[in-house]
């Protein structure tokens, strides 16, 4: 590659020794939305930054949670079948696996960029999957390269340019089947040697905002019970010290100090055996007009009408509040 850039006069040395790229597959319907989509297809090919050289690659078959069953559509368009992801590990697990692989390749040394083709592999469906399920991710993949941006610099073309478009724009052939993960992940490291062979310099395109500090989401409103004639009621959040209290009591013991639990009333049991309902909340006390969460999001009767990582939406709050767990995504609230 340095020849060949030599040789073209466009040598350009790229900031990151490595570049890591990811396509994930999921799990999808035929022209609907399926809700909570995750990912099936765990896969990424390693390039040199230096040489353009793909020096590794890496995939794993993640099982899915609450699709464990793959849809016709989803099997015929990945090219995935059941038993690759009855046989698959949790995302957790690959995500682990994944990490160990990158170290071992990279020697656990040098600057690390992700690259994908588009925003929604990492912006959209790794960060939704992992806040829904509570799983905590490697933090270079909350940054990564949307090769997209520098094609398009590169060699022009408008944002609806697929994947495969592009790699034929950059006069190279498709190699591998279309929508598998790591046949589109060797031929998006294929696509980005290309560019850099072009002198295009590559840098970061998009990134995750921080979490907001603890003490922030202790001080969320809570929802009040309201007859909502038009809108909602809200309420400050009670101190932390006081929620303590009215959930856990404490019986002092002489044993040196210690304390013991104090033993659930029959109604209390009664109330932690119910079921959470989250879809049967309404906001609006029940009120057929429309209503939003913080994130805009409609909802009619308390039901979001669009929900699901597919639209880049507040995949956790909508549709998934309840009043005992409160909002998981940190800035979910209900408005008129």
């Amino acid at each position: 590659m340095a020849a060949i850039m030599a040789a073209r006069g466009q040598r350009q040395v790229q900031d990151f020794d490595f570049f890591v790229v990811v396509d994930f597959e999921a799990t999808c319907v035929k022209d609907a939305r399926i809700f909570p989509q995750e990912i099936i297809e765990f896969p990424a090919v390693l390039v040199d930054g230096a040489t353009g050289r793909i020096e590794s690659a890496f995939r794993r078959y993640v099982r899915p949670k609450h699709h464990p069953v793959l849809t016709q559509f989803c099997r015929e368009l990945t090219g995935i079948r059941q038993e690759d992801v009855d046989g698959g590990v949790e995302l957790g697990e690959a995500l682990w696996m994944h990490d160990s692989w990158l170290k071992a390749a990279t020697a656990g040394a040098g600057s690390l960029a992700v690259v994908t083709w588009g925003d929604w592999d990492c912006r959209t469906m790794l960060e939704s999957e992992c806040r829904f399920k509570g799983i905590e991710k490697p933090s270079y993949f909350d940054r990564w390269i949307n090769l997209r941006v520098p094609f398009q610099a590169a060699l022009g073309g408008g944002g609806r340019v697929t994947l495969q478009e592009a790699v034929r724009a950059a006069g190279l052939d498709w190699e591998g089947r279309l929508h598998c993960g790591l046949d589109d992940a060797r031929n998006t490291a294929r696509l980005l040697v290309e560019l850099m062979l072009r002198g295009v310099k590559m840098t970061i395109t998009g990134s995750l905002a921080s979490p907001p500090p603890i003490h922030q989401k202790q001080q969320l409103p809570q929802l009040l019970p309201s007859s909502c004639a038009g809108s909602s009621a809200l309420a400050p959040s009670l101190p932390i010290q006081q929620k303590l209290q009215q959930q856990t009591q404490l019986l002092t013991i002489p044993c040196g100090g210690s304390s013991a639990l104090v033993p659930p009333t029959i109604q209390q049991k009664q109330q932690q055996q119910q079921p959470h309902q989250p879809h049967m909340i309404s906001p609006c006390g029940g009120s057929p007009g429309t209503c939003f969460c913080y994130c805009r999001v409609p909802t009619r009767g308390g039901v979001v009408s669009v929900p699901g990582p597919m639209q880049g939406k507040c995949f956790f709050g909508c549709g998934n509040w309840t009043p005992a767990m409160g909002p998981v995504c940190p800035y979910f609230v209900w408005t008129n």
